[in-house]
């Protein structure tokens, strides 16, 4: 996307909670964090898990599919699953944990507006 585009009204979410957009034909996560919009992909990059339906603790979403977490201000990976050592070391060799996609968030007349993707996350 290399426009900015309307996703929500800003007033629309309270601090704490998680809404799932969809704007030509891509699922947005669009979260609240006190005066704060955080804007990433809904999808989790390890295995698809619908992060809209996933927990919500400060700035750190989980996928309620495999427990994977993301800080959703930079898309970092602070856990990529949530499976016993072993498992874990496979399923990485299978599947290797990268970030978050995580866009560029504007207000603008009531909206809360999505806009290019960010840079991933140093490291």
């Amino acid at each position: 996307m290399s426009e900015f585009v309307d996703a929500i009204e800003s007033g629309s979410l309270e601090s704490g909670q998680m809404r799932k957009v969809e704007i030509e034909g891509h699922e947005f996560l669009v979260v609240r964090i006190g005066d704060d919009y955080h804007v990433t992909d809904d999808r989790c990059p390890h295995l698809h898990g619908d992060l809209s339906k996933g927990t919500l603790d400060g700035s750190v979403v989980t996928c309620p599919r495999h427990g994977s977490q993301f800080d959703l201000r930079d898309g970092s990976v602070i856990r990529w699953t949530d499976f016993s050592d072993t498992v874990r070391s496979v399923a990485n060799l299978v599947r290797h944990p990268r970030p978050l996609r995580t866009y560029e968030v504007e207000l603008a007349n009531g909206k809360v507006r999505i806009g290019p993707e960010k840079a991933p996350p140093a490291g």
